[in-house]
């Protein structure tokens, strides 16, 4: 969604809300009201003695009758379902048009010192698709956490600088893809909680709360070489030549 789009999207929500809670408590639970008061009444001298066990035990009171109240409003419900709603179609967009991010950009400061300043190539996002562009990219090592997504980065189409590049990715729910040239020695440390992985010619299925460590046969020689750090909740982790 577009920040238009977002914004049209809230204030219906927000508007809706407010029109079902309109109704609900006019035709439906006309006891609402009273419920809200009492849960601020116990809230607000709770809150005022919360030095002593009495006032903590009001407060808390308070708390559980406004959460029981809430929960059992009909625009609760609504606002979740929205929630969610919002979430599915976040997720579904940003699968179809991952987003790609180029290196950018050189900046200079107060004393004339000429500083490159480089937009990095991933992000730290909840949600969403990520990969590198389909064309001749600038390598930057990444370093990154997701949420709820994928993660697909292609190395045959950059030039990795002589020494050790670093791949380090954190992912909740999600499957990370690396495409890594024949010319480059590869070492991977991955952790997940369950899910599969295919590290070149050794697959690992049914995976459950496991640590994986493997590396390419001239890794410590090696001129040009990658260090794939990767952990996950649950998804798949591909590393495979391109």
């Amino acid at each position: 969604m577009d920040n238009h789009t977002k914004t049209d999207y809230i204030s219906w929500t927000i508007l809706i809300g407010l029109l079902l809670l309109v109704v609900e408590i006019t035709f439906f639970n006309k006891g609402l009201v009273f419920s809200i008061i009492f849960a601020g009444f116990l809230l607000y001298f709770g809150g005022k003695r919360l030095y002593s066990s009495i006032g903590k035990l009001i407060f808390g009171l308070g708390c559980l009758v406004l959460f029981f109240t809430a929960t059992d409003m009909i625009v609760f419900k609504f606002f979740i379902f929205a929630v969610i709603a919002y979430v599915l179609i976040y997720f579904y967009k940003s699968k179809n048009r991952p987003l790609l991010i180029q290196p950018v950009v050189k900046e200079t400061d107060d004393r004339g010192t000429k500083l490159i300043k480089s937009e990095q190539m991933f992000k730290n996002v909840f949600y969403g698709r990520q990969k590198t562009p389909e064309e001749i990219y600038e390598w930057h090592d990444v370093n990154i956490q997701t949420g709820i997504g994928d993660t697909r980065i292609d190395l045959s189409n950059t030039v990795l600088p002589k020494g050790e590049s670093v791949i380090s990715i954190r992912n909740f729910i999600g499957n990370i893809q690396i495409l890594v040239p024949y010319d480059i020695e590869v070492s991977v440390s991955h952790s997940v909680l369950t899910g599969t992985t295919v590290i070149f010619d050794e697959a690992n299925d049914r995976l459950f709360n496991q640590s994986l460590v493997y590396r390419t046969d001239h890794y410590d020689l090696a001129i040009r070489k990658i260090k794939i750090m990767t952990s996950m909740g649950i998804g798949r982790l591909e590393v495979k030549r391109i």
